[in-house]
This record gives structure tokens, C-alpha cells and sequence, in this order.
């Protein structure tokens, strides 16, 4: 496959940004014409950030997975598209062509329309690693069916939130899963989750780690049985389901600065768009490389840069289920050398826990076929991104530093591998069509400084395809939430330095969402499942630096009388957080207190208690004007 629109040089990028701005819809027309669409568009773009409202190609008619599939069959058909690397690595590898893909997409397509499922209803899918996700996945889109897919890691109160928000009435899961020395019992979980969900219909179960499970006669099959039963059908046919562009493709759950998980809505012909011209230019995809994106289905990584950009640019995908550092912290550079892997993209988390190991597990491996490296999840500090570069990349591969969010579809801001600079922890130049802006707390734009420098608050005053159009059954959310701060802005959360250059560094979340991991975990989300326990009074929450997870979880509590067990008492809510959300969410550090800063309205000062989390304990500024200004001093005294 070639790809026309894939950037070559420093001096093409700044002629296609240029186009790209001055006539956006000329520019992703373009990008667009070379998709395989039913029916052509009327328009291609209709906006306005007020209620908000955006539209791309407007009554234009395709199925994604004809784009990611079928259309590939003529002439690669036998290239693999998924190979998948099991967690144990003494257990064999499987590898699916785009022919086998397409026959298992369109077997399990069958499979739920068999268990009734129909065109816009919502599938929830909870699995581990397996080339299955990814079968269930593109078997939605295939028939119409809106997926949504959850974290393994996520607890049955997370899911039966989900399921309610989205009333999901069909599940595709699996017995169990397997991640690093732990076996995750995912239907179990489910099976929890469920007693607060009584509306859905199926939970069709797949095979993998042979824990038993309880299957309800009725509600629950088996996902081997499912298949046979088409096989006996004869394997027919089953031809993808025309939608609209702006038909919804999948509901994907965030965390924001509120309790409730909200439900982000990325429609099917944007967001294919996008996913693949991000995906071919910034990691200058060439067609024989192998790419190994290292992040799980269950997040927006997973799904725009294992699944749906990779195969629709006719790529093969290298999916992994397992952890970096199991059974050894050679596992990532085992991996890479095993399938020539050409291109890695890995978050700063995992970059710095193997930092930690040393240079050992990295010297035993070769790495020569290594072209690109990428960072993803969060802002990669400067020390981790010299050891990627220096040690994995051997000072001369390029490293490209991607910003981007669950909101916005695909990367918005990176250096293009080898052909725009890269410059270590900054994400650098934004991609075509994207129009960043940074502005101050009253939405002025921030000018330049003498020196051409410039920070603010991040925001986008221009869509672009693959942005969120609405979040699940609340759009009031969805617009108080990203376009009311600043009027006719698209507002990110996260606050970033421009220098004169034009290059882009984010500094972090300017609002209540923490980035755990390159998780998004929101403040109140944490307080409120603290909150939950029975001896708990007040908790509040806030972020502090840390040296794996680059950000972690610091949570200020107030308790009833706990016998003066404080050690039990932290267990009990770090537990309670686990069972409520899951385990990442858990709180690296509980302090408990007698009270919070608090104004005399009752509003918990949050800046003060980040400040003593980061140990900026000097710079705390006038306090004589809190509720009990004698508890600053307390929680300070007592700062973990």
C-alpha cells in the first residue's frame, strides 16, 4: 500500500501545515478521497464550538472495517495483520493474516447478530490481550453495533457503572486472563458487576486461562460454541452494514474531573481518517514494518494505533499480553528482536521502570532493526527520554514524543520520525489541521515573551476529524467539559510552553484529573470511592511527582476513631479503592488528618495540599484566611 499524503521532509510539512490551515477542508478532502467510501460527501466539514457541534464528511456512506479489512484482501491478503505474543513466553505465538482477520471478523459478526445483537446497540467488551479483542471489536463495527470497551484492570463497580451509563446489554469476555505472574478472573468480575445490571441480554465468553467461571443458563455462552453453531450454519456471509460518517463507532470511559466516568463518542469516517494519516505520518510507516504498540486494547492507544490505524493502513500489528517486566526486564527487547520489529511505541512509565533494572536486560539484545521509537501517555521526562533514545535507539533513532488524548481521536501534537526535529521532552510541532493556541486564565491568547517564548493553557481553536463529538447521553457534559472554559475553544486540561521555535511541551493537567501511568484517574473518582468507606469522614485528593508513574496519587484523609490502628485503617482504604475503581487507582500515599484547608465557604484548598504532597511546603502563600489555618501547619508536620 502506498500513502500519498504520508510527509517526507521538514520543507513538505510546512507546505502541507500551511495548506492545511488556510483550507482545512480542502486539505482533509483530500486526505479523505483516499478511503474506500459507499457514497461520497455533500460537505466536508460543518462546525461550531458553542452547543457544540461538529460534522465531518457530512452524508457520506462507509464501514470501517472494509477500510481496515476488505479492501486489503486483493492485495495483501496473506500479510500478516496481527501477530500476537502470548504473556508466557514458552507458549507459541499466533499470527492472523488479513484473510484469516476477515474470515474470524466476519464468524463472530455472525455470532452476535445470532445473540440478537442489532445496529447501534451497545457492546461491552472486557477481555485480556488475545487476538479476540480485536476480533470482537472490528465484528461491532462491522455490523453497526457501538462498542465499548473496559480496562481489565477495572473493578465490577467501574463496570457496572459503565454498563448502566451506556445500558449495554450484551458483553463479550473471557473466562479469565492472564497478565505477568497473575491470573485475572475477568468473568468473575463481570458475574459482580451484573447483580447491579439486570438488563443485559448475553455475555458471550471466550476461552483462554480455563478458570472455572459460573455461566447462567439463559444469559451466559460460550464464545467456542457460538462459532461452531455457524460453522453448522454453513459460514455465510455477512456483509458490513452501510454508516453514516457521523454514526457512532465506539463509546470510550475517561475519567474527569468529576465522580462519574464519562462515556467519550468517536464516530466511524473522522475517526478512521484521522487514526490512519496520524499513524502513517508521524511513525513514517513503511509497508514491511512490523509495529508494536506496547498499550492494552482497553485504552484509546490501544484502540487508534493497535486496531483501527494500523489496519487501515494495511500495517502489521505486533499485540503483546503480557508485562515488560515478566518473566524478566528483558521481555520488551526480547520481543523486538524475535519479530524484527521495526517500530516501538511504549509509554514513559514502562521506560522508567526499566531504567531501574539497569543496562543488563537491554545489552543481551541486538535491537538492530529498530527504525522508530515513541513515547505515549503522558509527558516523558528528560532523563527517560536520553536513556530511550541513547540506550534502546543507540543515539540514532528517532524518538517521537506524541501528545494526544482519549478526546481527540489520534495524536495532535509530535515530531514526524526523521523528518521534523525532535527535541527531548517536548512533543514539538502539532500535525496538519491542528490549530493549538495557548491562552491565560481568562482565555486571552498568551503573547510571546522577548525571548519568543510563550505558556498557557492548551486549547485547539480549529477541529479537526478525529475529535470527540459528544460524551454518551449527556452532550451538556461534553460541552461544559472541553468548550465552555474558553468561548470557541476546544480547552485540553493540560497546560504547555511554546518556544520560539513553535514546539510544544506539556507541563500537565491544569484541572482535578490525575495522569497515573498514563492513566487518567480524576480526583473526585479517588475521593469518592475513599469516601465509601465506613470509617471514612472527608478525603480529598491531589497528584505529586513520582519516579515510575510519573504522577501518583497523594490522598489527605479525615477518619472516625480507628483505635488508633492507622496502618489497618490505610490498608482498609487503599482496599476499598481497589474494590470500587481497581487497582489504579489506588493511593500511593494516605495521610491522615484531624482536618483540611478549608476557606470559610467550605471549599477544601487543593493548591495548598498539592503543594505539601510536591513538599513545596515554603511556598504555601497567605493562609490567615482558611476556616483553621492551624491545620496547614498540622498537615505539613505530618507530610509522608
Amino acid at each position: 500500500m502506498s500513502y500519498p499524503y504520508q510527509i517526507k521532509s521538514l520543507e513538505e510539512y510546512r507546505k502541507v501545515y500551511k495548506k492545511s490551515i488556510e483550507n482545512p477542508e480542502a486539505f482533509w478532502g483530500d486526505v479523505a478521497s483516499h478511503f474506500y467510501w459507499r457514497k461520497h460527501w455533500n460537505k466536508v466539514l460543518d462546525w461550531e464550538f458553542k452547543t457544540p457541534s461538529v460534522k465531518w464528511f457530512s452524508g457520506a456512506h462507509l464501514n470501517i472495517t472494509e477500510n481496515c479489512i476488505d479492501r486489503h484482501l486483493p492485495s495483501i491478503g496473506n500479510k500478516p495483520a496481527i501477530i500476537w505474543e502470548p504473556n508466557d513466553p514458552e507458549e507459541r505465538h499466533r499470527v492472523l493474516t488479513y484473510r484469516e482477520l476477515y474470515n474470524k471478523v466476519i464468524q463472530f459478526a455472525n455470532v452476535l447478530k445470532n445473540n440478537g445483537v442489532q445496529k447501534g446497540d451497545r457492546v461491552c467488551i472486557y477481555m485480556g490481550m488475545v487476538p479476540e479483542l480485536v476480533v470482537a471489536v472490528l465484528a461491532c463495527a462491522r455490523i453497526g453495533a457501538i462498542h465499548s470497551v473496559i480496562f481489565g484492570g477495572f473493578s465490577a463497580q467501574s463496570i457496572a457503572d459503565r454498563l448502566q451509563d451506556a445500558h449495554a446489554e450484551f458483553i463479550v469476555t473471557c473466562d479469565g486472563a492472564y497478565r505477568g505472574n497473575k491470573e485475572i478472573p475477568l468473568k468473575g468480575v463481570i458475574d459482580d458487576a451484573l447483580v447491579q445490571c439486570p438488563f443485559v441480554k448475553r455475555v458471550i465468553v471466550l476461552t483462554r486461562t480455563r478458570t472455572p467461571v459460573s455461566m447462567i443458563k439463559g444469559r451466559d455462552v460460550w464464545w467456542e460454541d457460538e462459532i461452531k453453531q455457524v460453522e453448522t450454519q454453513g459460514n455465510p456471509d455477512c456483509p458490513a452494514e452501510e454508516m453514516d460518517a457521523e454514526d457512532m463507532l465506539f463509546i470510550l470511559y475517561t475519567s474527569g474531573s468529576t465522580g462519574k466516568p464519562k462515556g467519550v463518542v468517536h464516530t466511524c469516517g473522522g475517526y478512521m481518517v484521522y487514526a490512519n494519516y496520524s499513524f502513517v505520518n508521524v511513525f513514517q510507516y513503511q509497508p514491511d514494518d512490523i509495529f508494536f504498540c506496547t498499550a492494552d486494547i482497553g485504552w484509546i492507544t490501544g484502540h487508534s494505533y493497535i486496531v483501527y490505524g494500523p489496519l487501515s493502513a494495511g500495517a502489521t500489528s505486533l499485540m503483546f499480553e503480557g508485562v515488560p517486566t515478566w518473566p524478566n526486564a528483558s521481555r520488551f527487547w526480547e520481543i523486538t528482536d524475535k519479530y524484527k520489529v521495526n517500530i516501538l511505541y511504549t509509554a514513559p512509565t514502562a521506560i522508567r521502570s526499566l531504567m531501574g533494572f539497569g543496562l543488563e536486560p537491554v545489552q543481551k539484545h541486538k535491537l538492530t532493526s529498530l527504525r522508530v521509537l515513541g513515547s505515549v501517555g503522558e509527558p516523558i521526562n528528560e532523563e527517560a527520554w536520553n536513556w530511550y533514545f541513547g540506550n534502546i535507539g543507540k543515539s540514532k533513532t528517532p524518538v517521537v514524543d506524541t501528545w494526544w488524548q482519549t478526546e481527540t481521536g489520534g495524536i495532535l501534537i509530535s515530531n514526524l520520525a526523521g523528518v521534523t526535529p525532535s527535541k527531548a521532552s517536548w512533543a514539538t510541532l502539532p500535525l496538519p489541521g491542528i490549530q493549538p493556541v495557548l491562552v491565560d486564565e481568562q482565555g486571552k491568547e498568551v503573547m510571546p515573551d522577548e525571548e519568543g517564548n510563550a505558556s498557557g493553557n492548551l486549547c485547539i481553536k480549529f477541529p479537526w476529524p478525529g475529535m470527540l463529538r459528544t460524551t454518551y447521553g449527556d452532550h451538556e457534559r461534553c460541552r461544559l467539559n472541553y468548550f465552555a472554559t474558553y468561548e470557541n475553544l476546544y480547552f485540553t486540561g493540560d497546560g504547555a510552553l511554546r518556544d520560539k521555535d513553535g514546539n510544544y511541551r506539556i507541563t500537565g493537567r491544569v484541572d482535578d484529573v490525575l495522569n497515573v501511568s498514563g492513566h487518567r484517574i480524576g480526583t473526585a473518582e479517588v475521593e469518592n470511592a475513599i469516601n465509601m468507606h465506613a470509617g471514612v469522614v472527608e478525603s480529598a485528593v491531589v497528584g505529586y511527582p513520582h519516579d515510575i508513574k510519573g504522577q501518583g496519587i497523594y490522598a489527605f484523609v479525615i477518619c472516625q476513631d480507628h483505635g488508633g490502628d492507622a496502618a489497618q485503617m490505610k490498608l482498609n482504604i487503599t482496599q476499598t479503592v481497589s474494590r470500587i475503581i481497581g487497582p489504579i487507582a489506588k493511593p500511593d500515599k494516605i495521610q491522615l488528618v484531624s482536618g483540611l484547608p478549608k476557606t470559610r465557604s467550605g471549599k477544601i484548598m487543593r493548591r495548598i495540599l498539592r503543594k505539601i504532597a510536591e513538599g513545596e511546603t515554603d511556598s504555601l502563600g497567605d493562609t490567615s484566611t482558611l476556616l483553621d489555618p492551624g491545620v496547614v501547619e498540622e498537615i505539613k508536620n505530618g507530610r509522608l
